[in-house]
């Protein structure tokens, strides 16, 4: 069985410049989480803005930098985005996403400031939030005052206009203007909706009020919209400097620093979709589980015609938003997928083969993948309180990250030769206790009930 997703994702580009290529998501998982893209000369340009942005810009210039990633050796620029100082102190905020590369891989990159008047220097990594998507660097120079981080998020109503400043497509310093219209809760982590331009190379800029306070770091923009873009609140930024002192020596492995904040957002994702039982849905005969809130959406379709031999319904949920880890690895997202298969003219043995074969068909990843060790499956028959299945339960474990596991279970249904159900959970970025507590949950929902 071959899962599409049903509807549009959140088809976001980060606000980051990369030349990296990001693979698509194998047969089966959700769609990956938003990564940094390529922008080339399809972007639409920055309006030239208002006298009270160019006023704002003004004053604001000298505390924006663009954060680079640069190969260390031939010091090539790799990816680019944006940072800011924070006060008068020599203290940036800017993406974890803008940082990864060297976060994750200093033996490989390094990482590079450069200000508006064209001076630059290194960057020190010293905290990094990757479930927020942010990062504090040390650069050795001092802010002038222009963009503070208040301790009390500012307060903003529906329609007001704010500010958001960075390097768009690494073009030079820019500035665009927009309208603050809400909290975002569909992402596991608030942001904040910003009807405004943030293009590539602008992730990591600060998002300000008229009267420059600092509301939001930019983040991402929808790519199937018109000006529907993100914020990180300020408050997440908060929080993180409060951990950083001047004097702070950075970790001297951020990849433990990493699977330690990943391990956390597992345990708080399988909690809250846990934490009560999960609802039933009827397909044909059968009920099946799904999970619908702010953070997972489920969708649906069939293909029911009468020229078809058979015919199938699928229910698709997932989460639309997923931990951005790397430019290949996205994770902390739970999906699940029902296919409801009945014969309308084929015999029992050729309805057979075809169940069969959308069984077979699905994907678990394969052993050459460089972020995770190849799939370990366990298939068996089984039986919970009302139906007998076929069932696949396949992990696989984080190369990077110890204690993370993707997990995949694939159930089939064995109880009548006509109908079939085919039901898939995913659960990815997970501790080993969480993967099995979702799967056993998963596997005793799945019930057969009522009449054909």
């Amino acid at each position: 069985m071959n899962f599409t997703k049903l509807a549009l994702s959140l088809t976001l580009t980060w606000g980051c410049a990369s030349a990296l290529a990001a693979p698509p998501p194998l047969p089966g998982q959700p769609p990956q989480a938003p990564r940094p893209q390529q922008q080339a000369g399809d972007e639409a340009a920055l309006p030239t803005p208002s006298s009270s942005a160019q006023k704002l810009y003004s004053s604001a210039k000298a505390d924006l930098l663009q954060v680079r990633s640069l190969l260390k050796s031939g010091r090539t620029q790799s990816s680019v985005g944006s940072g800011f100082l924070v006060g008068t102190s020599n203290l940036v905020l800017t993406n974890y996403h803008v940082v990864s590369q060297f976060a994750l891989d200093p033996e490989t990159y390094i990482g590079e400031w450069v200000d508006t008047a064209g001076q630059r220097g290194n960057i020190e990594l010293l905290a990094v939030d990757v479930l927020h998507d942010l990062a504090v660097v040390r650069v050795n120079r001092y802010g002038t005052g222009v963009f503070s981080v208040p301790e009390k998020p500012v307060q903003l109503s529906q329609g007001q206009y704010l500010y958001s400043l960075g390097n768009p497509l690494d073009l030079g310093f820019a500035i665009s203007e927009g309208a603050y219209n809400g909290v975002i809760t569909r992402s596991f982590y608030d942001q904040l909706l910003f009807t405004g331009p943030i293009n590539a190379g602008m992730s990591g800029g600060p998002s300000v009020t008229a009267n420059g306070e600092v509301v939001g770091v930019n983040v991402s923009k929808r790519l199937d919209g018109e000006l529907v873009s993100f914020l990180v609140p300020a408050r997440y930024a908060q929080e993180l400097l409060k951990k950083v002192t001047p004097d702070l020596k950075p970790p001297k492995d951020f990849t433990a620093v990493v699977a330690q904040q990943l391990l956390a957002h597992q345990k708080a994702m399988i909690d809250q979709l846990f934490s009560t039982p999960l609802t039933m849905k009827a397909m044909g005969p059968y009920e099946v589980p799904v999970r619908e809130s702010e953070q997972m959406r489920c969708w649906g379709r069939s293909n029911v015609r009468g020229d078809k031999p058979f015919s199938v319904d699928i229910t698709n949920c997932s989460m639309e938003s997923a931990i951005f880890v790397s430019g290949s690895l996205q994770t902390g997202a739970v999906s699940i997928q029902h296919q409801y298969m009945r014969s309308a003219g084929l015999d029992p043995i050729r309805f057979a083969q075809l169940s069969s074969a959308s069984f077979k068909n699905e994907a678990f990843g394969s052993h050459r993948d460089s972020r995770l060790t190849g799939p370990t499956c366990t298939e068996e028959f089984i039986r919970n309180d009302t139906l007998p299945m076929r069932a696949v339960l396949c992990v696989k474990a984080y190369r990077k990250f110890e204690g993370l596991y993707d997990f995949s279970l694939l159930i089939g249904s064995t109880d009548d030769s006509m109908m079939n159900l085919q039901s898939r959970m995913d659960a990815r970025g997970v501790s080993y206790e969480n993967g099995m507590r979702a799967s056993r949950a998963f596997l005793k929902s799945v019930a057969r009930g009522g009449k054909k």
